[in-house]
């Protein structure tokens, strides 16, 4: 383990005194619409707050990579004007922002929280999803009681280890979120969940912490099915002896009353939805208003104007149901508010398509349909 010294020059690189948010998707596919809407809460709480905004690409999932995905992460959020300050392209303070880029701090900061007894290595046979979960009987587990010298010996052998948190059996521990308050559980309905796999990379739990803190995240941003593992995170930051960020857990966007959205069961991505004929700007101004509500009775706004008026306290603790055709209420909005000229050029491509004879000018054609049209693209059937 480093000494002391390389700890106090890591905290001394910790930008303080701002708001500071963090986009982190792992690069996996497309940009669904649940991470487009953490990236703008994200992006807005930086910018309302005077803040910095970060991108930060978490990919120790190595078995989930997605060739390209980073591409599309870059490309969704220029288009969606989200622009970060600090990231693996423009750099920053606290650079590397690629997770596996800072694959030997994590080790570092496994082995201060084993010497602090806040950790240990585990040495036992799991498989390989026990070991990315911690999800097992941690009274069980012989490792947990091995004296530091024991632990020594074997890792000193060369046996292949896990480095797992170590919760403490009695108690409670109570955290604080944004959006549901105070949350309190028993620590023993919680586990000793792996920090470290045997590859040496940490699991996402164990980076997520580890960076936040390292990058001087104040607030964290992400779905309400993490609620589970923040206690594990409080204890974390209490080993280290860190403050704790503010969680804004936000609850899912739904395709209906009792089912998540997915790529998988069919629901539109970013990009399907542009390919689709919606407009960049009515996709963000929907999916902003999506399981948050501005004050007073307006829909439609600017990405300038939710900057100005973006509220956390506006963010609510029931599930959105995205409803496309309220989606197309917004994109006839957009669209009607649209110069002529703007109309025209969205909309020649698919004029094109309808009107094979060259004589007639799209201009004209899309003068007559601007005033008519929901979406930029072949009528539905």
């Amino acid at each position: 383990m480093k000494d002391i010294s390389w700890f106090n020059d890591m905290e001394a690189r910790i930008p303080t005194g701002e708001v500071r948010t963090r986009f982190a998707p792992s690069p996996t596919g497309y940009m669904h619409v649940g991470n487009l809407r953490t990236a703008l809460y994200t992006y807005l709480i930086a910018r309302h707050g005077k803040g910095k905004f970060i991108l930060r690409i978490e990919d120790t999932d190595q078995g989930r990579l997605v060739e390209g995905a980073v591409d599309v992460i870059y490309k969704t959020m220029a288009e969606c004007h989200l622009e970060h300050d600090e990231g693996p392209d423009v750099g920053g303070p606290v650079a590397p922002y690629v997770q596996t880029e800072r694959r030997p701090l994590y080790k570092e900061y496994a082995e201060l929280l084993m010497e602090r007894g806040h950790a240990y290595r585990c040495f036992c046979e799991k498989t390989e999803s026990e070991e990315d979960s911690g999800d097992f009987n941690r009274g069980d587990d012989p490792c947990r009681s091995l004296t530091r010298e024991e632990s020594d010996r074997l890792a000193a052998e060369g046996r292949p280890y896990v480095i797992r948190q170590r919760i403490p059996h009695e108690g409670t521990t109570t955290f604080h979120d944004e959006i549901y308050g105070d949350i309190t559980v028993e620590n023993q309905s919680l586990d000793d969940q792996v920090l470290l796999k045997r590859d040496g990379l940490p699991t996402y739990n164990f980076a997520n912490v580890i960076d936040d803190h390292l990058m001087g995240i104040t607030h964290v941003v992400r779905g309400s099915e993490y609620l589970s593992s923040a206690p594990k995170y409080n204890l974390l930051y209490e080993g280290f002896g860190w403050p704790i960020p503010k969680y804004v857990h936000c609850s899912p966007v739904m395709r209906d009353q009792h089912n998540k959205m997915s790529k998988r069961h069919g629901d539109p991505s970013y990009e399907d939805l542009i390919a689709q004929g919606f407009l960049t700007d009515a996709v963000i101004n929907y999916v902003t208003l999506l399981g948050w509500s501005p004050r007073g009775e307006q829909e439609i706004f600017s990405l300038d104007e939710l900057k100005e008026i973006f509220d956390i306290s506006g963010i609510s603790k029931s599930p959105a149901i995205f409803d496309i055709e309220k989606l197309r209420y917004f994109n006839a909005e957009y669209i009607r508010a649209m110069s002529p000229e703007a109309f025209a050029k969205v909309a020649e491509p698919f004029i094109r398509q309808a009107v094979k004879n060259p004589a007639i000018d799209p201009a004209a054609v899309a003068a007559l349909l601007q005033q008519r049209t929901e979406v930029s693209s072949a009528p539905r059937s």
